[in-house]
Formats: structure tokens, sequence, C-alpha cells
């Protein structure tokens, strides 16, 4: 391997290189990293798919696209000599290159990451690099004579190892400082330049001989076969890079579903008919089919029985909802039709009443006949005052006392049902929280920069007997005109400190603890009797709680409310301002509110990074924010655009959204908690 035969017998055969070639072996490489990098990048992420199914891939595409870069360097290169390649040997060079990508790729992704395990990563990736090349190079077969220098045999070894460590490095360090796109970038350009420096080192290492009086063969007869390995390897790396994106767009997918869609019917679910909601258009019909008694139908057959009924009718509905009608399951026994079309009211009032004749007929399902009861409540909004309750209006119409589960269609009146809803919502709050019809859920805040828990926001929860889940934007506006919200906010702190105590015995921490003060609360010496008095009962410190204020509760009352943050502030409460950029009257106070932190309203998010005008005002609340060494938490963070677009353009954003996680219980907080670590 290292001897050369007899200057006397042989003599040295020089070959000569193809640069268009060169030059795409180089650009596989650099291709085939970016994916790889891609791949492990997902892995990194919450997805469908389980983290080693991304480490897989991404082995497979470093490991392919060594062994192409490899073939397609070779086919560049041409010697006056007839070459074959044994086929067995050269499928199998593959399989250290890949082995050794999937060790780097796990080593590098360790959540204590150090000098040695970014050397061992190194390592290994140059090791792989050089066991594929050098196999491949033992796989030719020809009738000639080769030998390598061993210095320069050490030095490709010794560049692979160097400048994977130096690659390595640069992904899973510096990442969380620059635009990720634009490191994956570079890294790919680090390691495609490692794959092929170590290639073309190699290749100069070795020294061909023929027996003197050898005639060469003009024709390179070995360049056939070799523009065939080409075009073979070429079309694997499209394929490749098809394989990311298909893998891509389906874990996106599965994603999207997952949040969206229900299970069972396969229809919208209750957060994107929220979402609806909340984006008011006019005129607005909506209308919610409500089963009476499902849980008889389920006790009198069977849970599955049950789930066949909810297909059932969700098909029957599907199939009679005209155009332009949205049709979602929003609980388990209630589906919801929702329309803005301006010339569709006719068409949703004739739908309705389809509906409602199908509904009221017998069906059969396992052979037995049911009837099922139904009624059909419907509420309008031709303007934005009304849209705002159009979803409550609706339940009022479910809630009246007289009303019959025989298949009618029940437009929401004003004079009959308003009173109904809204004092039947304010007199149960006592008897839910008794009950724990009240329960809480946490939504976690995450470092994008070091991926670590840095606290989790109370979030309010109503699952009603009657109404079922509640959402927070029917019953707290209810609530707070009713003056019911103080003691259920006194509820909440007694829970939350509850909850705490729990977790320090139980050794887990997330962080601070952000807790939604009401704006009349703000000022009411009430609320810090009530913070110290049950702080000292669990044998908390104030450190451990966030105050989350409304901006508009500043606004209503500005000195009042910066004087009882003051004195939040001065006994150790951190005090964050919510939904920041809603109530842009008091931009100009900002500097006197003595806050800790900014939450930036989701409404800004949305449009983030499509929208340059949001992009802009993003940045501009960014630069504020950091002016006053604010901390800055963007909510309603749902995709890895947004993400990659706040990491560039905030030092250390904190992430609260869907994109790391919902709102959870308690034994699900824990649960996600765990996962979590093991992604990082």
């Amino acid at each position: 391997m290292f001897n050369s035969p007899s200057q006397t017998s042989f003599l040295v055969l020089d070959g000569e290189y193809s640069i268009s070639l060169v030059a795409l072996s180089i650009f596989v490489a650099i291709v085939a990293s970016y994916t790889a990098l891609s791949m492990n990048e997902r892995a990194q992420q919450n997805s469908f798919f389980h983290k080693s199914f991304w480490l897989i891939l991404a082995a497979i595409a470093m490991g392919f696209g060594i062994w192409s870069m490899h073939f397609i360097g070779m086919s560049a290169f041409s010697l006056p000599v007839d070459m074959k390649y044994d086929k067995l040997l050269t499928v199998f060079s593959v399989i250290p290159a890949m082995l050794a990508s999937f060790l780097a790729f796990y080593l590098a992704d360790l959540k204590k990451r150090t000098f040695w395990s970014y050397t061992l990563a190194g390592i290994a990736m140059g090791i792989g690099i050089s066991s594929m090349h050098y196999l491949g190079m033992y796989a030719m077969k020809m009738d000639i004579i080769y030998a390598y220098d061993k210095s320069l045999f050490a030095a490709s070894i010794l560049i692979a190892v160097v400048v994977s460590v130096v690659a390595i490095y640069i992904f899973s360090t510096l990442q969380r400082y620059m635009k990720n796109r634009f490191i994956q970038i570079i890294t790919s350009i680090v390691m495609g330049l490692a794959v092929s420096s170590m290639h073309y080192t190699g290749m100069a290492a070795i020294t061909f001989y023929v027996p003197k009086g050898f005639v060469p063969d003009p024709v390179h007869a070995h360049m056939e076969g070799m523009y065939g390995i080409a075009i073979s390897v070429t079309i694997g790396m499209a394929m490749l890079l098809g394989s990311l994106l298909i893998s891509s767009i389906v874990d996106r997918y599965v994603e999207y579903r997952a949040n969206y869609y229900d299970v069972l019917t396969k229809l919208p679910n209750r957060r994107l008919f929220e979402q609806k909601l909340k984006k008011a258009l006019f005129p607005e019909h909506l209308a919610i089919i409500h089963i009476h008694d499902l849980e008889y139908i389920n006790r009198e057959y069977d849970y599955q029985f049950g789930d066949e009924v909810i297909q059932r009718l969700a098909a029957l509905l599907k199939s009679l909802t005209p155009p332009l009608i949205d049709l979602y399951r929003i609980e388990g026994n209630r589906f919801a039709l929702l329309t803005r079309d301006k010339t569709g009211e006719k068409q949703f009032r004739e739908g309705l009443m389809k509906m409602a004749e199908a509904l009221h007929q017998p069906h059969i399902i396992r052979n037995q006949e049911i009837i099922i009861p139904t009624v059909c409540a419907v509420s309008t909004a031709s303007n934005e005052e009304e849209a705002v309750t159009i979803y409550s209006n609706a339940l009022a119409v479910l809630n009246y006392p007289s009303i019959q589960f025989n298949h009618e269609v029940i437009y929401y009146d004003p004079a009959i049902h308003t009173y109904t809803f809204e004092r039947e919502i304010a007199d149960s709050v006592v008897r839910a929280m008794k009950e724990d019809e009240l329960f809480l859920v946490y939504q976690p805040k995450i470092s994008v920069n070091t991926h670590e828990v840095m606290g989790v926001e109370t979030l309010l929860r109503w699952h009603h007997p009657a109404y079922g889940m509640l959402s927070p934007a029917v019953f707290i506006p209810i609530l707070e005109e009713n003056d019911r919200m103080i003691d259920v906010t006194d509820w909440i702190i007694e829970r939350v400190c509850q909850q705490i105590s729990a977790w320090r015995s139980e050794e887990t921490s997330f962080g601070q603890v952000a807790i939604n003060i009401p704006g009349q609360y703000v000022t009411a010496p009430r609320l810090l009797q009530v913070l110290k008095r049950t702080l000292h009962d669990y044998k908390l410190e104030p450190q451990q709680l966030e105050l989350e204020i409304t901006e508009t509760s500043f606004v209503k009352n500005i000195a009042e409310a910066m004087r009882a943050v003051s004195t939040f502030r001065q006994e150790g409460f951190s005090v964050a301002l919510d939904d920041f950029g809603t109530g842009v009257s008091s931009l100009s106070y900002l500097k006197q509110m003595p806050i800790s932190t900014l939450k930036i309203d989701k409404s800004f998010v949305d449009g983030i990074p499509e929208s340059s005008k949001d992009s802009s005002i993003i940045q501009a609340i960014i630069a504020l924010g950091s002016s006053l060494n604010l901390s800055i938490v963007f909510e309603g963070v749902e995709t890895k655009e947004q993400v990659e677009f706040l990491a560039s353009t905030c030092d250390e954003p904190i992430i609260q959204g869907y994109y790391f996680s919902k709102p959870l219980k308690t034994d699900e907080l824990l649960d996600w908690h765990q996962v979590f670590k093991s992604r990082i």
C-alpha cells in the first residue's frame, strides 16, 4: 500500500482532472451537507416523527453525499487505462460514512456538549469520510499498480477530522447567535470542503505505476463506466433532496392536522374555530348544533358506538353543508357552522333547515335504529360589537330553560336569551371554583438561545357542566362585568402557590409562574395583601411569581397603576406588561413604567416574517425594549419561520406559543418537560 515498485521496471502514470466534474463533486458535497444538517435540525424541533428518524435521515444524507462526492470526483480523474469497480465493495463503502455520520450528529446533539464531544464527533466524521474514500479506492480494479505517500495519506485523514470538528462546532454552538439558515449554509460549505479536501488530498497521496513498455489506452475506457456512476449519484442526490422536502412537508402537515383537526371526524377543531372567530368579518353567521345526552348513548351501548354516532353525524352534516360555509367539531357533542359570505345568508338558513330535517330522521348504526336528539342555535353579527358576542349569544340560546332538543333551529333573540346566559355564568362561578369546574393550565416560555424553560404562564379554563369547555374570551368578560374576576384571581393565586409548593417538594421547577391580574384589581390594596399572605402560607418568595398586567389597565389610570406596580417591584415581584402594542396611547409612558418584561401581543407575531409592516413594528418594539433593559416575550409563536425571524432580530428572545407547547395541565406539563429535555 505504501511501498513503491522498482523504478527500473515501472514508470509513473499521470492522470488529468475535468474541472467541471471537480466543481460538481464539491457542489454535491455541500448540498449533501446542507441536506443532512437540515434533517438534523428537524431532530431538535417538535415533530410528529421521532428524533431518531431525523438523525437516521441526516446520517443517510451525509453518508450518501460523501459516497457521491467520491465517485463524482473519481469520474473527474481520467487515466489512459481500463478501470472497473468491485460492485459489492463499492456499495459497501457507503456504510462507514453513514455510521460515522450518525455517531457524529448524535454526539453533536448531546444536551451537555464539551470540547471532547465536538472532538469525538469530528473524529467520527473524519474517520467516516476517510474510510469511505479508501474503501472506494480499494474497490477499483485496473491493470496498473498504485502506492500511497504516507505523509499525504495521514494529512488527508487529519484534514477530514479537523475541518469536521470546526464544522460541527459552528453548527452546534454558533447557530443561536446568527440566522439559522445562514449558519447552515456556512456550515455546509465548511463540511463540503472537508469531504472534498480529504478526497483530493487522498488522491494527491496516490501514485500510479505502469510497467515499462505499457501502451496507454487513448480512449480512456474507464471514463464510460465512471460517467454512469456520476449520473447515478447525481440522480441519487436529487432524490435525497426530494426526500428532505417531502418529509418536511409531511411532518408539518401532520403537525398542522394534529393541532387544528379533530382526530375522530377529520373536521377542523375548536382551536381553528376560535382563530377564525377572532378575525371578525361582516356579516357573520354562526350555528352550533348540540347533541343532547350523548353520555346516555355511551352508557346504553358503549363508547365505540358513541364514536360511530359522532362520525355518522359528521359525515351527514358535511354532505349537507353548503359552499362557503365552514363546518367544525368544537366539542365532544357540538358542531359549529360559520360563514362570512355576504350573499349567503339565505343559503345558510336553507342549509340549516335541511340538516334539521335529516337529523330528525332515525339513524341505523350497527343494525340499531336510534333517534339522536339535537338542537341548532344560531346567532349573527353585522358589526364589530356584535362579533365579540356572537359565540356567547349562541350559547345563550342553548342555555335557555325551556329549550327542547327536537331538532329545532332557534335564532338568538336578545330580549329572551342574553340575561339568562350571562347571569348563569356569573352566578355559577363560585360553584365552579368549589367543584373544580375552573382549572388551571400552564404554557411554557422558552429561551431560543439556551432552550431553557424560563417560566410558565397560568391560564384559566372552565369546563361547564351545561356548556362544556367555555372559551376564556366568553366567560372572562362576563365575570369582569359582574365584578367576579377579583375573587377568581384570588383563587388562581392560591392554586398557583399550592402548585409551586408541590413542585418544590418534587424537586421540580419551571421558573417564574406568571399570573394575569385584571385591570380593576391592579390598584386595589387587597391584591398585595392576598399575595403576601398566600406566599407566607406556602413559604414562597415573591421572585417565584410574575404579575402580568395588560397595557389597557395602564392606559385607564396611568398614575395609580404606576404606583401599584412600583410597590410590587419593591416587594420583589416581577411585573410583565401583557399584550404590548394594543394600547398605543401609553407608549410614551413606557420608560416610566417600573416593569421587568414586555410581552408582545400575538396580533403582531402572526404576520411575521411575511408582512414587512408587522416585521418593522416587531423590530421597533424589540429595539425599544432592549434600550430599556426589559426581557421580551413573544406570544402566540407557532411556526419555525417566526422563531427564526425573532432569533435573528432579538438578542435574547423568549418564545411562548404552540411552536413549543400548547397550554398544559400539571401532569401534561411534567410529561412535556421530560420529552423537551431529552430533545435538547
